[in-house]
């Protein structure tokens, strides 16, 4: 009898009762680091999800002033995620398509991303130089990286792809100046690949070495782990871009230009 009274009498107290609720539901900074993906909606609306991220969402919403049903929705938003089917096959694709597909997808990502992203660890690398020197080192590799990316896609969008465009449509007219456009404006696309290929790749393997392949202790802060997750979103992601360019493009338009060469 004397339990129930006491229970009830917790129902009764709102903050005993609020208390209780908040303290079965996860923290922001654990929501966190359970989808890294979380860390830029909360940073959009000014929660602290980091070494003051001590306080379950619907706590802070209500002492920030926040509106949780659009806070929740942009939750749910940003915890979605787009799958390509296995059964797509790029190999089938035309190389104008392909080459409009690498800039509006992967050139798009990088384009979005990594300038966020080198700020972040420029960031935070300066604030922890004690706790985390290693990220100065990461910071500079990511730097080189994004630099390189942005230089050969910068060429590839005005030179290298209007190129592939010109090839396939000359070979599919079978225009009769084919040839001579092959022999005269040909961007030795094998070259020109393996050299931004090569020095991709060894900043790459650079930046996984002093990531240890992005792998954090437990222990870290929230905002080097979410640092660290978007490395390895933004590695895989370019895994899969240097893919289509490496193995199926520009493989392809070497096929096409032989083609042309032929008429």
């Amino acid at each position: 009898m004397h339990r129930f009274v006491s229970v009830l009498k917790l129902f009764q107290n709102p903050i005993l009762y609020n208390a209780m609720q908040s303290a079965q539901q996860p923290t922001v900074s654990q929501l966190v680091r359970a989808d890294y993906r979380l860390a830029d909606v909360f940073k959009k609306w000014g929660i602290n999800y980091c070494c003051g991220g001590n306080l379950a969402l619907e706590d802070v919403c209500r002492l920030q002033g926040l509106d949780k049903a659009r806070l929740e929705t942009e939750i749910q938003q940003a915890q979605q995620t787009v799958l390509l089917s296995n059964a797509l096959q790029f190999e089938a694709w035309p190389v104008d398509f392909l080459a409009d597909y690498i800039v509006h997808v992967h050139h798009a990502y990088i384009k979005n991303t990594a300038p966020k992203l080198e700020q972040a660890i420029e960031s935070f690398a300066a604030g922890h130089q004690k706790k985390y020197p290693y990220l100065l080192q990461v910071h500079g590799h990511f730097k080189k990286l994004a630099a390189t990316l942005n230089e050969h896609m910068q060429q590839e969008e005005d030179s290298l792809f209007p190129y592939v465009k010109q090839v396939s449509n000359a070979l599919k007219r079978k225009e009769s100046y084919g040839p001579l456009f092959v022999r005269t404006l040909h961007k030795s696309l094998p070259k020109t690949n393996g050299d931004a290929a090569q020095k991709t790749g060894v900043l790459l393997t650079a930046l996984r070495n002093a990531t240890a392949r992005y792998t954090f202790f437990e222990d870290v802060c929230t905002n080097h782990q979410v640092m660290y997750r978007k490395l390895a979103e933004f590695d895989a992601d370019l895994v899969q871009h240097q893919h289509l360019e490496n193995n199926i493009l520009f493989p392809k338009v070497v096929q096409l230009e032989t083609q042309l060469l032929q008429l």
